[in-house]
């Protein structure tokens, strides 16, 4: 257990997680924090199980999706921030390689019985490192790119998860 906590992935989805939503929605508005959180939530919630689990099911990321939409019905402001939450869910599940596991990927619909593998992050080992490196990188690059060193851009994402780009 204390190895899959060592061997745990940070700076990959946080990374992935922003850049992805970037490159697709360029909205100033999104919260990039509540995505990068939510990017970090299976492996944090099935990381508890100590192996994979139902947050690595591309079913669970609909049935968020599927909650937030009917709760927020008729609140735009409050469905478009936390909307943020199955995106990155559905971001980490592309980035952590959850589709090469059906039966978990397809839970419940591929069976019950939740699996005892580890979680992909876990099983990679020092595979993790690259990836690593590559997100460390990434968030390097995100914060020269939003100019995250200017006091008032920070604020304002710090308060509101809002990035922009002149």
């Amino acid at each position: 257990m204390l190895f899959g906590f060592v061997n745990a992935m940070l700076f990959w989805f946080v990374a992935t997680a922003i850049w992805s939503v970037w490159f697709v929605f360029r909205d100033p508005k999104f919260d990039y924090r509540l995505v990068a959180i939510a990017a970090l939530i299976p492996d944090l919630i099935d990381g508890l199980r100590g192996s994979i689990g139902p947050l690595h099911s591309v079913v669970t990321s609909i049935a968020v999706l599927f909650a937030i939409m009917l709760a927020t019905a008729g609140r735009k402001p409050s469905r478009q921030r936390l909307l943020a939450i199955p995106i990155g869910m559905f971001i980490h599940l592309i980035f952590d390689g959850a589709f090469s596991n059906a039966e978990t990927f397809w839970w419940p619909f591929m069976g019950a019985n939740l699996s005892d593998e580890p979680l992909p992050s876990v099983d990679r080992g020092l595979l993790n490192l690259p990836l690593e490196i590559i997100g460390i990188i990434g968030c390097v690059f995100a914060w020269r790119y939003f100019a995250l060193a200017d006091k008032s851009r920070r604020m304002s994402f710090i308060k509101t998860g809002s990035l922009t780009r002149n």
